[in-house]
């Protein structure tokens, strides 16, 4: 059964932390990307892996503190038909993405259309190729410390009186909400995606093939994303060489 540290573990990352966020880091951050946007980027994502892990690990340790078992939280490989099922799923998203991507390399049309449609996002997202290498470290972290938190130990704190349902249920108005950076679409986008994975937590009975499809989701956003926007930050090759150069 969950304690008392459980509840007030979930109410800081799911309630304190969003609300400071979206109170003071955000502000601070958009106000900062005014006046230097790579900057405020590179700043913003240190500051996303390095707090996201600590958090991650206090949750371990409370878990091991209490000696329990790490397949109750979803930490335990898919078998049968579930193994093959996980394989299938990440490879959908690698193999669109791979395609998006070809895609992009050869049209400057298509490259104009993603820069439209990211709008304010282009300021979260990757512009450089140093940028890149450090967005995959923020989506490799998003992937494993996000599905932790919400698909793992939010649902497990209140599984016993919500049952497993009822808590995913709960969970993703929180996880929405976390990104409310993004807008309110964003908001809907993210409820919609974390809905997605809580599906894939409950078929597949693991955690691992949500952590995965989440990580490669944000990454492949990223590369779309920097294939697109790195025209836009400098014209010619010199120059994108420059940009990284400056960025690193």
């Amino acid at each position: 059964m969950p304690t008392l540290p459980d509840l007030l573990y979930v109410a800081l990352f799911a309630v304190v932390l969003p609300a400071w966020d979206y109170l003071v880091f955000w502000p601070a951050f958009r106000r900062q990307s005014r006046a230097d946007p790579a900057q405020a980027r590179r700043r913003l994502w240190r500051l996303v892996i390095a707090g996201a892990w600590p958090l991650v690990a206090v949750g371990a340790a409370l878990w091991m503190a209490n000696d329990r078992s790490w397949a109750s939280l979803g930490f335990v490989l898919p078998e049968g038909w579930r193994w093959w099922a996980a394989v299938a799923l990440c490879l959908l998203p690698a193999a669109y993405y791979a395609y998006a991507v070809a895609a992009l390399v050869r049209s400057a049309d298509a490259r104009a259309s993603v820069r439209q449609q990211l709008g304010g996002l282009a300021a979260v997202l990757p512009h450089t190729r140093t940028e890149l290498h450090w967005f995959g470290g923020l989506s490799l972290t998003a992937g494993f410390c996000e599905e932790f938190l919400y698909r793992g130990y939010f649902v497990w704190v209140f599984a016993p009186w919500l049952g497993w349902w009822g808590a995913a249920a709960l969970s993703l108005p929180f996880f929405a909400v976390a990104h409310a950076y993004q807008g309110w679409s964003g908001v809907l986008r993210t409820g919609v995606v974390g809905a997605l994975f809580t599906l894939v937590v409950a078929i597949l009975g693991s955690l691992w093939p949500a952590i995965v499809l989440h990580a490669l989701v944000d990454l492949g956003s990223g590369v779309i994303a920097w294939l697109a926007l790195r025209e836009g930050s400098a014209g010619t090759g010199a120059e994108r060489g420059e940009s990284d150069r400056r960025s690193a």
